[in-house]
């Protein structure tokens, strides 16, 4: 049945409590458990990240809406602290990382397929491409320093091969930016896609930034800069889809049904019953959450909240494999390129382009992601399987027989 968002109202703002023990609870199995729980962890983390730094910021904005920001956002740190810390102790940062793609890949594919505005739709497929060839690149990196292989952990959901490569991704940053949508005719989904993807690419980006020093190998430390470099290219595309003419408040609205939206999806799909029981719980303090700012919005700016929210949410993010159209996407799209607003063939680049001399700049030294993955081609069992097929592992990971 359907969630009536403007009947079901969920738990009060003031019957939202932690104790330490709540906040931290069993953390998933980073083998036993199905990847998608990882996925889904990663994602809800990076959701109420982006809800805390919203606040904060719209608190610095708003006189007016300092102390009703500042009790949710109390609440919603406390959430990212129980989803947070349910990532378990050993699964090391580049396990993670390959997690954080593979959240990139399979919602990112989830949201380019369900989008109603065809201009969004592809942009999300445009992403799509880059950070299917960032898991590829982390893949060859978690070969080169642990020599595992991911699919322990990506569990054949998602494809190991390279995607658009990312030593031509960077562009210029006024090549990064999209045409918004229009408020007032765009779908509800729309606005929500906008948010949550943003959100994701932003907890992305922020990761890499903070993991990336702690590697002692210099190939490693270059890859996350590079990578985290294309991060911030991807908020910046995401983050313009979003109208900015929309107010404050109008925004913070939205912010709710997306963060309601994204855990009813979760817990729709989540098999492990301590995590959906998380999920579930979150559902209802969300429903409170946004009932509260339905409040202020009519109060405040006088609008009714049904002209921005619909009556029930849309269907949920698809939390499953999405090779097929993963791979469609690869073969129709991947010389695509963004001149301006628009994404066109390379040819029509031309000689000169500022983003051409932007990438050539950065380049000028050697890619970290064509040296991480020199040679490397990803197979069930790596050096092993070789093996027993008869194929051995030569210099540099290239396979030989």
């Amino acid at each position: 049945m359907a969630l009536d968002l403007f009947k079901e109202k969920g738990v009060a703002l003031d019957r939202q409590v932690f104790t330490w023990k709540d906040l931290v609870q069993r953390p998933y199995s980073k083998l036993d458990d199905d990847a998608f729980t990882r996925v889904r962890v990663i994602f809800m983390n990076g959701i109420e990240a982006d809800a805390l730094r919203f606040k904060h910021i719209a608190a610095r904005m708003s006189r007016q809406l300092r102390e009703p920001l500042a009790l949710i956002r109390r609440v919603e740190h406390h959430q990212q602290t129980m989803i947070n810390w349910l990532n378990p102790p050993d699964q090391n940062p580049l396990e993670t990382t390959l997690g954080f793609e593979q959240v990139a890949i399979e919602v990112t594919a989830s949201v380019a397929q369900k989008e109603p505005d065809p201009y969004m739709a592809q942009a999300y497929r445009f992403g799509l491409l880059e950070d299917f060839d960032h898991l590829y690149r982390y893949a060859a990196l978690y070969d080169r320093l642990e020599g595992k292989d991911p699919n322990c952990l990506i569990q054949s959901y998602s494809d190991i091969r390279p995607g658009r490569p990312t030593v031509v991704e960077h562009r210029h940053p006024l090549d990064d930016l999209r045409r918004p949508y229009d408020m007032r005719t765009a779908h509800p989904l729309t606005k929500i896609h906008a948010l949550l993807i943003t959100a994701a690419e932003f907890q992305t980006h922020d990761y890499y930034m903070t993991v990336g020093p702690m590697f002692a190998d210099p190939v490693a430390r270059q890859l996350y800069a590079e990578i985290a470099s294309i991060e911030e290219q991807h908020v910046t595309q995401y983050g313009s889809l979003q109208d900015p003419d929309e107010s404050l408040l109008e925004k913070w609205l939205l912010h709710e049904a997306m963060e309601l939206y994204c855990y009813q999806s979760c817990m729709a799909y989540e098999g492990n019953p301590r995590v959906k029981a998380i999920w579930e719980r979150f559902v209802d303090y969300e429903l409170g959450h946004l009932h509260f700012v339905m409040e202020l919005f009519q109060r405040l700016e006088g609008r009714d909240p049904a002209e921005v929210l619909p009556a029930t949410l849309p269907e949920p993010v698809d939390f499953k494999s999405h090779r097929e159209f993963v791979r469609r996407v690869l073969s129709q799209e991947v010389d695509l390129r963004a001149k301006g607003t628009e994404f066109v063939d390379k040819a029509e680049i031309p000689p000169g382009h500022r983003s051409l001399i932007y990438r050539d700049t950065l380049n000028a030294d050697g890619s970290p992601s064509e040296i991480a993955a020199a040679g490397y081609q990803w197979m069930p069992g790596t050096e092993l399987a070789g093996r027993v097929q008869g194929v051995g592992v030569g210099p540099e990971g290239r396979l030989q027989s």
